[in-house]
């Protein structure tokens, strides 16, 4: 047991230590992020139950849904509602950079004075032209005198971007635009369904919400694999170190010597060597001088055969 526990002594070095706290942070941070997801396909699947419960509804009068400093209900969000007034061209606000299917344009927003009460902000929907702060003479004209609008409830912008600047903004809020053209507007605004009577050039409707769940199931499930991972790596990575034991040595089995890159002679890595006889310390070279010349030549014997 004893051996056992001293073999994973090295989980309690500085090094492993510090390994340990940075997968409890990873690991706590795959887990949040996965949260955070699942928790996004939740508030995905609630509008998706209100708006297909919505689109059931008959169209309802503005009165009962909306009001002036009242927040847009989130039950409420896209439902049908319809209004009667008089379109005010003249303080038409454009909603910049709107793309659709790559192509660039804005949103038309007229104010609707009704006749009872305050004004109703209309999207009136999408037109696709090159320049950001077109004006409102250059836009298709919404119908003529008193006009019945029928729209869905969309709740304002938020944030910087709807700001109002020269009758332009980048996200429609009902605050910003009726300070803008100094009217009582209601809270929240109406993307058109349909006016009557219609107009002569009609604008492209605006998009509905997708009904899709998104990819926010598989994106949790990512960050929770991840999370998964980082545990199983430094699982495998101990297990590993004691396995090697603290030298990069097998546990339990011996160090490998000698092999035919070792530096140790053969005598020390227990092997037997051939005896080898020590050196003279020189070598002559061989000599081919003319044997006439050379001392070490060799006497040619004569033809008497006596040298």
């Amino acid at each position: 047991m004893l051996s056992w526990l001293s073999s994973w002594r090295f989980l309690l070095s500085r090094r492993w230590v510090l390994f340990f706290l940075a997968i409890i942070i990873v690991g706590w941070a795959t887990w949040w992020l996965g949260e955070w997801q699942f928790g996004r396909l939740e508030d995905r699947k609630e509008r998706n139950a209100v708006v297909r419960a919505n689109e059931d509804r008959s169209p309802a009068d503005v009165d009962e849904v909306l009001a002036p400093g009242r927040a847009v209900r989130e039950d409420d969000e896209w439902r049908l509602v319809t209004a009667t007034g008089t379109y005010d061209r003249d303080d038409t606000v454009v909603v910049r950079y709107r793309t659709r299917n790559g192509y660039p344009g804005v949103e038309v927003v007229v104010p609707l004075v009704t006749t009872g009460g305050p004004t109703l902000l209309v999207d009136r929907g999408w037109f696709g032209t090159d320049d950001p702060r077109i004006g409102y003479d250059d836009l298709p004209a919404p119908p003529e005198g008193e006009v019945t609008v029928t729209g869905w409830v969309r709740e304002d912008g938020s944030g910087r971007s709807t700001q109002v600047d020269d009758h332009g903004t980048r996200a429609i809020a009902s605050g910003p635009i009726g300070e803008a053209i100094g009217q009582q507007v209601f809270t929240g605004f109406v993307a058109l369904e349909s006016e009557d009577p219609a107009p002569e050039t009609e604008l492209a409707a605006v998009e509905l919400p997708e009904l899709g769940e998104g990819p926010h199931f598989f994106y949790g499930l990512q960050w929770w694999f991840f999370g998964v991972l980082a545990i199983g790596g430094f699982a495998y990575l101990a297990w590993d170190e004691r396995r090697l034991g603290p030298r990069g040595q097998r546990v339990g089995t011996k160090r490998r010597s000698g092999g035919p890159f070792s530096r140790r002679a053969p005598a020390e890595a227990g092997q037997s060597g051939r005896s080898i006889p020590p050196s003279t310390g020189s070598i002559t070279p061989d000599r081919y001088d003319a044997a006439g010349e050379s001392r070490n030549a060799a006497t040619r014997p004569n033809s008497s055969g006596s040298p």
